[in-house]
């Protein structure tokens, strides 16, 4: 299972790649430089998850 901290880091990568000039395959979507405004919404979307998972904080079981 990929969580919302590995989604961001895979579209930081990304955004590193983009910006050094290499082409990038995300989701099954291959994209060049013209789509840097697309992955930064995305990171920030997935950026905006983690922080909401971090203010709900750990789940805890209950067991009966």
């Amino acid at each position: 299972m990929t969580t919302p901290s590995d989604m961001v880091s895979l579209y930081m990568q990304a955004e590193m790649d983009l910006l050094a000039g290499k082409t990038v395959t995300l989701n099954g979507k291959t994209l060049a430089m013209e789509d840097l405004a697309e992955i930064r919404k995305g990171r920030h979307e997935w950026e905006r998850r983690v922080h909401q998972e971090a203010r709900r904080g750990p789940s805890l079981a209950r067991f009966s």
